[in-house]
């Protein structure tokens, strides 16, 4: 497989040694929970705990990571025998992490011991409280820690600056694993094998972790074992999003299926119910719940594009115009405020350009609460400090932020963070990296099973990507259900002719008009050639319908000749 070898190879990322373990490397080749700083010292803390009966709380996230690490830290010392709770904070009502209200709710029930999971490095104001209250405090998080560390009994973050534990990257859900395997270790009892990859594995595919190293091999592991969970709610909820009925699963399935189910709980509800689902053991009851958060998912993904969709037209206009702004700020009415993020990386993705979406609070009329989503050549955080006496509060890193503003500031944010900006066209150009200029009669179905050898592929282990260049369009057919399918024909310098698939067919028909008259649109909306040329990268893949494989073409990205 020479092609395969020579991009994970000059990808730069994998050197010689390292790739058996990517190819193959095995649960094994994990590193030992024991190498992380405050791991034993954690385990046991907790261990003692457990075996004195005293009341300990989990307190997670709402995330799809926070709801996971709360599972398996919480499942995983029931079976221990714990007396164990658990608490997530609300979204709307107390934000992320852990906080005094939290704290306090805890020390009412008599708890004795608090574990945090997928935060706490950074919750100084919560712990203290805690201590003040006579509670010890273990934290597991995966957080980059800040100048003044929390007052805990111990923490462990792959993060610290003193920690040896060998990959950092990791997702909060990885270390509550960690925790789990060392303390049943320390405890004498064994973990069985495979027990909470699958967990662990959503969470880093949906925390958008490097799949690299263990990750990529736990989340393979977590990829097969999915649809063979033994977790009734797991089970359920894979079910009701179709998983079973895909011939294949790869970091899609949990990125766009499973994490935006558990994420959209968080989001518009309550992530607790997540929490129950996973715990729950009736099929039945799994079933109900499983099926009510994918209605819900779709009612989330109905809103926001209801509320994007004027946003976007008139960004649209102000791009054919020439009067987009270089840092674009908005406020979306009506949109819920869990949403701004997701709109807001949608207006980066489609316009290239730092957005910043304002939506009105639910709990202070007074403000807007906003979501800011950048581009690499735009550091928003340090943006945001710059303008701070604007900003009721903000907190974030470089390209991704969470604001609150006065709502009568909002024109005087927009125009400072746009006097105060350098972006040059250069910045404002997508650059797009492939891995071969790879001619497409060249694509075999040999070529496309080696090249899926390096999956999982996400973050930082990105799918093979393929350059086309100068390719006549000559074709384009919109099909679907929904119209949402495009099949454009191109064909190469020698007279070939291929079909390359999109389903951005609006986005995609919006810039070939803007590239090419109406008139040459038209004709060859009806397969008339007007010798007009595209260059374009792909994904190749191979499609499956009736008993008959063919090799495809998924359009990625595109320019004109």
């Amino acid at each position: 497989m020479p092609l395969t070898a020579n991009i994970i190879t000059c990808r730069g990322k994998v050197n010689e040694d390292q790739i058996e373990k990517y190819l193959y490397g095995t649960m094994d080749d994990l590193h030992d929970p024991a190498l992380m700083m405050g791991m034993d010292k954690g385990v046991e803390i907790i261990a003692e705990k457990i075996k004195a009966g005293s009341s300990i709380r989990v307190v997670g996230d709402y995330d799809a990571d926070g709801v996971t690490s709360t599972y398996i830290l919480l499942d995983g010392m029931r079976k221990l025998g714990a007396n164990v709770s658990y608490d997530i904070p609300d979204r709307i009502r107390d934000g992320y992490g852990m906080n005094v209200r939290i704290v306090e709710d805890a020390a009412a029930a008599g708890v004795d011991t608090i574990i945090t999971c997928d935060n706490g490095v950074a919750a100084v104001a919560s712990i203290s409280k805690a201590k003040e209250l006579g509670m010890t405090v273990v934290v597991t998080d995966h957080h980059e820690p800040q100048e003044e560390m929390p007052a805990a009994d111990v923490i462990i973050d792959p993060h610290q600056i003193a920690d040896k534990y060998p990959y950092k990257e990791i997702c909060g859900a990885m270390v509550a694993y960690k925790f789990i395997k060392a303390l049943y270790k320390y405890m004498g009892e064994e973990l069985p094998e495979g027990k909470y990859v699958e967990f662990a594995a959503i969470a880093t595919v949906c925390d958008v972790m490097p799949l690299l190293d263990e990750n990529r091999i736990l989340v393979r592991e977590g990829l097969r074992k999915i649809l063979n969970t033994d977790n009734i709610g797991l089970k359920a909820l894979a079910e009701a999003t179709g998983l079973p009925a895909q011939r294949k699963l790869n970091t899609r399935s949990f990125s766009f299926v499973i994490g935006p189910c558990i994420n959209t709980k968080g989001r518009l509800e309550s992530a607790k119910d997540v929490v129950e689902l996973f715990l729950e053991e009736d099929p039945d009851k799994a079933r109900d719940i499983a099926e009510y958060m994918v209605s819900l998912n779709n009612t989330r993904k109905e809103m926001t594009t209801e509320g994007e969709r004027p946003i976007m037209e008139m960004l649209g206009a102000k791009e054919a115009d020439g009067t987009l702004d270089n840092v674009i700020v908005v406020y979306a009415e009506g949109l819920h405020e869990s949403l701004a993020g997701l709109v807001a990386g949608h207006i980066e993705d489609r316009f290239y350009r730092p957005a910043i979406v304002f939506t009105d609070s639910i709990v202070n009329p007074d403000v807007y609460k906003g979501s800011a989503r950048s581009i690499e050549a735009y550091n928003v955080f340090e943006a945001l400090c710059e303008a701070k006496e604007y900003l009721v509060k903000f907190g974030g890193h470089k390209q991704a932020a969470g604001l609150t503003i006065k709502k009568t500031d909002l024109d005087d944010l927009r125009r400072f963070l746009n006097a105060n900006q350098h972006l040059t066209e250069a910045d404002l150009t997508a650059k797009i990296f492939i891995d071969a200029v790879e001619p497409l009669h060249t694509i075999t179905f040999s070529l496309i099973e080696q090249l899926e050898s390096m999956e999982p592929c996400g973050e930082g282990n990105d799918e093979p990507l393929f350059g086309a260049p100068d390719m006549e369009l000559y074709g384009i057919r919109i099909k679907g259900k929904n119209s949402n399918v495009m099949e454009l024909k191109v064909r190469d310098k020698n007279g070939r002719r291929y079909s390359i698939t999109s389903f951005k067919p609006d986005d995609v028909m919006a810039d070939i008009k803007k590239w090419f008259n109406e008139e040459d649109c038209d004709k060859i909306m009806k397969g008339i050639a007007q010798g007009l040329f595209i260059d374009f990268t792909f994904k190749p893949y191979i499609n499956e319908y009736m008993g008959k494989r063919t090799v495809e073409f998924l359009l990625k990205d595109y320019r004109p000749a």
